[in-house]
């Protein structure tokens, strides 16, 4: 099946409203994309839990609607501005052709190197050539949970624990916010006698995080933040890491410094280069933290409770 995509251009103010006048229209789906995207005008466009954006347009905003190829498009566009109460837009129109989806979306992603010697290999790459045969390999399909090694926070995280695993040792480890738990996964594999624990607010990523260990035969334990908090409610460990976002993470320290048995450490991503100081700031009482490494604007922070 063929679809065609209406191009519309829009102001901030309508670009909500028209997206929801447009899917009552007709429309399969409708996205909202800066106008602007890959020029110097282009706005970045992002928050933190707590503090999103109040609208999800851009000064300029490009509405791209998906609809059925014999479809009134005139219609379509017509019937939403009328009930917007808005003069009708200008607008385009451009074929989508029919293509395998599933093997577009897998095309885009290929083994990822991380570090000296881990790899994140989707399926439908097993046993092609690409990953050393003697890496730490994990087998990851991107998915609802957050992690798949393609991000820097979670690169940072797997590259410290690659480092600081074998160096140290540890018994124990906490991943909080373990999302899809491949940085539990990484632990487990770099330090097999190691207890390793994952962590997490969605019940979404901790099915992930099962299914994802099973699969790549790691036994580590997830849990939902109360069921941890009733099963271990006094348990130190000797690593923790949480790669989360910076606002999460002020409000978790005492919990967190909590957790980190006495000479263990701590390693702290999910924040900006630029919000580095305040995270630092708020551990300061419990741990000293210090930008371990940086990467596409990302830091992981990183220090030993004395």
């Amino acid at each position: 099946m063929s679809w065609t995509e209406i191009v519309i251009e829009v102001a901030l103010s309508d670009a909500e409203t028209l997206s929801d006048a447009l899917m009552d229209a007709g429309a399969l789906s409708v996205s909202v994309e800066d106008a602007d995207l890959g020029t110097a005008a282009e706005q970045p466009l992002f928050g933190e839990p707590g503090m999103e954006p109040k609208e999800a347009a851009w000064q300029r905003s490009r509405v791209v609607v998906l609809a059925e190829v014999d479809a009134d498009h005139a219609a379509i566009v017509s019937n939403a501005a009328k009930a917007c109460g808005v003069a009708v837009p200008p607008y385009s129109l451009r074929p989508v052709a029919a293509q395998d989806w599933v093997r577009l979306t897998q095309s885009q992603f290929e083994p990822i190197h991380i570090g000296k010697n881990i790899w994140v290999v989707p399926s439908w790459h097993k046993g092609h050539d690409g990953p050393d045969a003697n890496g730490l390999i994990l087998e990851l399909d991107p998915g609802l949970a957050f992690g798949t090694g393609s991000h820097p926070t979670t690169r940072l995280c797997m590259e410290w624990l690659e480092i600081h695993v074998p160096q140290q040792k540890p018994q124990s480890l906490l991943d909080y916010g373990c999302g899809s738990g491949i940085l539990a996964m990484v632990a487990k594999k770099l330090g097999s006698g190691c207890t390793v624990v994952g962590v997490d607010i969605d019940p979404h990523a901790i099915d992930a995080a099962r299914y994802n260990s099973e699969r790549n035969h790691c036994d580590v334990a997830y849990y939902l933040p109360e069921d941890f908090s009733a099963r271990s409610a006094v348990q130190v460990f000797d690593i923790v890491v949480a790669n989360i976002l910076s606002g999460p993470l002020k409000l978790m320290a005492p919990m967190l410094c909590s957790r980190i048995a006495a000479g263990g450490s701590l390693t702290l991503s999910g924040v900006l280069a630029e919000q580095a100081e305040d995270v630092i700031a708020a551990y300061a009482q419990w741990i000293p933290l210090s930008v371990w490494a940086e990467q596409d604007g990302w830091v992981a922070l990183s220090g030993t409770l004395k």
